[in-house]
């Protein structure tokens, strides 16, 4: 049997993209991921995810990451909820992949309804299922968490080399994050192009600087 794993990274943060990505095996190769390492991408160091990602994308029998753009973000949001959004995220790589069964990092508080809402929207033939903690209970989803968060984390470096500044994980959470975001409004009169302007942090810092 082809399994197919997906999960997101970067669904939260204030600044960057999203990434979704989707991994495919045969069953039998989850004794290769296991044996690898392969687990929940929160539970590894950034060096250990990068290496895993490289072992990953050799072993897999196909893969897909979606990247998200804020931009794209901040108008889908005009349109649609977030859990929209991550429906039709998860449905896009799913369209990519071809397996006989989906295994999803369930993007919503009802598991079932956000598999139900992707087969639908997707179209699949494949047989769907989500489930909160997947990326911990199941490895071909584990590997796709991997995936999505070295990209994420690749785009995150990125626009600090580019920059020349430290901007934090991305995350309101992270002071080093709001600092950056402050100074940036402060001392430019906008947001960054890449900072998510339908979040309640860039409206908070919207509305005392600018």
């Amino acid at each position: 049997m082809r399994l197919l794993g997906a999960d997101e990274a970067g669904k939260g943060p204030v600044i960057g993209s999203m990434f979704v990505a989707g991994v495919v095996i045969e069953e039998d190769q989850l004794f290769d991921l296991a044996a690898l390492g392969v687990k929940d991408s929160k539970l590894l160091a950034p060096a250990r995810r990068e290496y895993l990602a490289s072992k990953i994308e050799k072993l897999v029998l196909d893969r897909y990451v979606l990247e998200v753009r804020p931009e794209v973000i901040d108008e889908l949001r005009q349109l649609m909820t977030m859990n929209e959004i991550m429906v039709r995220s998860f449905s896009k790589v799913v369209e990519k992949l071809s397996a006989d069964r989906a295994i999803l990092d369930a993007a919503d508080v009802n598991p079932g309804r956000f598999a139900r809402r992707v087969k639908e929207v997707s179209g699949t033939e494949m047989d769907v299922v989500a489930e909160h903690r997947a990326d911990k209970n199941h490895l071909v989803v584990a590997a796709a968490s991997i995936l999505a968060k070295v990209e994420r984390d690749r785009s995150v470096r990125e626009i600090e080399k580019s920059l020349g500044l430290k901007i934090g994980s991305g995350y309101s959470s992270d002071p080093a994050t709001v600092l950056f975001l402050e100074n940036w409004v402060e001392e430019n009169g906008d947001l960054p192009p890449f900072a998510r302007r339908s979040w309640k942090t860039a409206e908070r810092l919207k509305a005392r600087f600018i």
